[in-house]
């Protein structure tokens, strides 16, 4: 699965991002620490979403996007 997202916070390990399709946030656990705070990122992902609050997402693959 595919998720189009904004970096909103970048912590060790793993990042906090907003879907921008369904508005929520989103953890997504990566050891990529190369993002910054209001990146557009494409996140590549086995679409195994935890039913916490964010859910939590594991990321195969993550591009940063030019807009």
């Amino acid at each position: 699965m595919t998720m189009c997202a904004t970096v909103l916070s970048v912590e060790k390990d793993r990042l906090l991002v907003l879907d921008n399709k369904t508005e929520q946030e989103v953890i997504v656990k990566t050891r990529c620490p190369f993002f910054n705070e209001g990146d557009k990122v494409r996140i590549i992902y086995n679409g195994i979403m935890t039913l916490s609050l964010p859910p939590q997402i594991t990321a195969g693959r993550i591009i940063k996007c030019c807009d």
